[in-house]
């Protein structure tokens, strides 16, 4: 299939929709659809007929006036006839037409009798009750068109956690149908962004796979917008939007590369293309018209003489510099941590018994784990160190650490005495009160909690909770660079409603020479698993291994942390 009849046949189809909404002759408007099926099926690029002298009047049912459309297009990269006729009607005519159930003729209706030219008018019209006075629309109409309208304008961003479960489902469901090879979530969500707008799934299947039929039978599958060959488009019970594309596997790699993102990565890669005379698009490398990549992301990247960037630096941020260079981050993986830092127990606001965290972090091959209380006095935390004491000679090969999460009081100082924080392995200092201090009495308190000789690490530094508390005001760069001055290691906290420190910040701290401390905060043994979200922050800020403690040793670990 050549990319360039692909364009020329999506432009006939617009011509078509234009000339359908205008009630033009029913004729001409079959003539330029049929004109475009003729041309996704054509094995050969019109170009190269034309450059062959061909005549294209032979091909079934182009005449001479759609064969000299086709030869302007190639020439210019334009087709007058549409670009009149898209001067003449309002410019979001056509988007009525992305709403199931609006074809042509029913656009025409909405427009020449109501005069509406937008989804926005559209919407205004329909919550009116206005659809209903047209022949042929009726209160069910309205209706269906408002819930397409919800579908198609929401602009509601998910939690990347809170998405990954329907992922999981979709992916494992499309794989399960006869004729699917690869099913592959990409876009924002494979860059593994903080929150995720929809889902883009890419598929190779045999071509009589039935998979674009079977989506809709999905159980988290509510309404079904579009359906068609190679692309459906379903809104979820969760009123996620998600668009499944099927992708032959010679474009796989491109499809991939193409729908992953960002658009500014993109940009930035097909510029490097352009300057050695290709072109790179979702289907595939081309040079002068024929495919020479596109099978795997590592050959698109490799035509621009880049080796293949990680998902999560795709965002024109400097990745394609660092990857001309050789100086890409080899990103910490989630099975380099031997630790958490930051977990609770039942001693405090946790659920489960040392022993039961103790056995999930060595199920989980780590070496040590941090008990972090909050909210614990003398009285409490005495008895806690002994029984950590106690059981650490019955854990082979782990060790857990003692710990506490002691408050930062307004003035910076800590919310436990010295000789309580003396005897812990490790603090974990924190703000949980006082948010609404103006910045420079925020940032004030916490250099001052940053110079205590106890102060190990500081827990979810900007204090933001998702999508209920934006972070506190705050100089935070110059926390990192105090943090990195005395030591302190940053949190990367991995509760979905935390993901604090964000990608930013800790590149930011890395820069400046901080090291990142990821955590989990879990209150139970099965939340261990939330410290790859602080992974995922970590390596979308290009850390490597040697920027988290968590890559330490039990001994390297505690040499590393501050002490008295």
């Amino acid at each position: 299939m050549s990319e360039l009849n692909v364009e020329i046949a999506a432009r006939f189809d617009a011509l078509a929709d234009l000339l359908e909404i205008e009630a033009a002759n029913p004729f001409r408007v079959r003539a330029y659809r049929n004109a475009a099926s003729v041309l996704r099926d054509l094995p050969r690029a019109v170009d190269e007929m034309l450059a062959a002298g061909e005549d294209l009047t032979g091909l079934p049912g182009i005449g001479d006036d759609l064969a000299a459309k086709i030869r302007e297009f190639v020439d210019t990269g334009h087709m007058k006839a549409l670009d009149r006729l898209q001067r003449e009607l309002p410019a979001h005519l056509t988007d009525l037409l992305h709403v199931r159930g609006l074809g042509p003729k029913r656009v025409h209706a909405l427009y020449h009798e109501l005069g509406i030219d937008s989804l926005e008018a559209l919407g205004a019209a329909a919550r009116a009750g206005k659809l209903r006075s047209l022949h042929g629309f009726g209160a069910k109409t309205e209706a269906t068109v408002l819930g397409e309208l919800a579908a198609l304008t929401s602009t509601e961003r998910r939690r990347w956690a809170d998405v990954e479960p329907l992922a999981a489902r979709l992916t494992a469901f499309l794989g399960g149908i006869a004729g699917v090879k690869d099913v592959v979530v990409a876009g924002s969500f494979r860059r593994h962004l903080e929150t995720v707008g929809d889902l883009d799934i890419l598929v190779t299947a045999q071509r009589d796979s039935p998979v674009m039929r079977r989506l809709g039978d999905h159980e988290e599958v509510a309404q079904v917008l579009s359906s068609g060959g190679t692309r459906s488009t379903v809104i979820l019970r969760s009123g996620l939007r998600v668009d499944v594309r099927v992708v032959p596997r010679v474009s796989f790699g491109a499809a991939l590369h193409y729908f992953t993102g960002s658009r500014a990565h993109n940009i930035a890669v097909r510029t490097l293309a352009v300057k050695k005379g290709l072109k790179i698009n979702e289907y595939g490398v081309f040079r002068d018209g024929e495919r020479i990549a596109g099978r795997t992301e590592d050959e698109v990247f490799a035509t621009v003489d880049l080796p293949w960037i990680p998902p999560e630096l795709r965002e024109d941020r400097g990745e394609i510099q660092a990857a001309m260079e050789g100086r890409l981050p080899r990103l910490v993986e989630l099975d380099a941590l031997r630790g958490d830092l930051h977990v609770h127990s039942e001693w405090g606001e946790g659920v489960d018994s040392l022993e039961a965290l103790a056995q999930a972090a060595r199920e989980r091959g780590y070496a040590w784990l941090a008990i972090t209380d909050r909210g614990l006095d003398a009285e409490r935390l005495r008895p806690q160190g002994e029984a950590i004491d106690a059981l650490n000679p019955r854990l082979k090969g782990l060790r857990l650490l003692k710990g506490a999460e002691v408050g930062i009081r307004k003035d910076g100082s800590p919310d436990l005495p010295d000789e309580i924080l003396d005897a812990l392995d490790l603090c974990v200092f924190a703000v949980h009160d006082h948010l609404d201090l103006d910045e420079a009495a925020q940032t004030r308190r916490l250099l001052r909690a940053l110079e205590h000789p106890r102060c190990a690490m500081l827990a979810h530094p900007a204090g933001r909770v998702i999508p209920d508390r934006p972070a506190l005001k705050l100089d935070l760069e110059q926390v990192l660079r105090a943090a990195s001055g005395h030591g302190v290691v940053l949190e990367v906290n991995g509760r979905p409603e935390r993901l604090d420190l964000d990608d930013h910040h800790c590149r930011q701290a890395c820069a400046l020479g901080a090291r990142l401390g990821l955590c989990s905060d879990a209150r139970a043994a099965g939340e261990l698993d939330l410290i790859r979200h602080g992974l995922a922050q970590a390596r979308r800020g290009w850390a490597e291994d040697g920027d988290v403690v968590n890559t330490f040793s039990p001994s390297h670990l505690l040499e590393s942390l501050r002490k008295a």
